[in-house]
């Protein structure tokens, strides 16, 4: 029997697919180099709730929490939303420019949003994150680098500093590291956050 593809026009099969209609074309010629690592629940600090994949494509009830408000008319997407459980969402293909980075810089390189993969962890910025969630980002980031030339994995507060803060200082790159093992793409360095 032959083995099924794990990839089908940018979209990963072992993923659920929820389709966003917050995307764009990537510019001509241009290659997806990076991943970027946020973080996000709704409302803050809530879990298991179905508002990100509502936010994500544009049916969340902007008046069913007060939270919400501020997100009314916000178009913005990811391609990958990483459940605590560590199931897997996808939104948008990663052949396409999902809106997730907003004003962006990594390397010299501006509009990160053109050349990266936007990867969506649940949960609050500076907390930590399940072992399920980076077991199974470890798997999405090993299969992204087989199919994508990324060569690194970020954090949003990489490449927007002073603006964002997510994943924060409960992300466990170490432990990422160790998931990865080999065929993973290069993290940030990760100094000691001792007391």
């Amino acid at each position: 029997m032959p083995r099924r593809e794990v990839w089908h026009n940018g979209w990963w099969r072992p993923a659920h697919a929820l389709a966003s209609p917050n995307f764009g074309p990537r510019p001509a010629q241009t290659a997806v180099t990076l991943a970027v690592i946020h973080s996000i629940s709704l409302p803050p600090g809530h879990y298991r709730g179905d508002a990100v994949a509502r936010l994500f494509t544009n049916r969340l009830d902007c008046s069913a929490h007060p939270c919400f408000e501020g997100l009314r008319g916000l178009e913005v997407s990811a391609h990958f939303f990483v459940r605590r459980s560590g199931r897997v969402l996808q939104f948008v293909s990663c052949e396409q420019r999902a809106w997730h980075a907003g004003r962006s810089q990594w390397r010299g390189r501006d509009n990160c949003n053109d050349w990266s993969i936007g990867i969506e962890l649940e949960g609050l910025e500076g907390d930590a994150f399940e072992p399920a969630q980076i077991q199974s980002l470890a798997h999405l980031l090993r299969a992204l680098v087989r199919r994508y030339p990324i060569a690194e994995a970020v954090g949003h507060e990489h490449i927007a500093p002073g603006r964002k803060g997510d994943p924060g200082a409960g992300f466990d790159w170490r432990g990422l590291k160790r998931a990865l093992r080999e065929g993973g793409p290069r993290l940030p360095v990760i100094e000691d956050r001792k007391a």
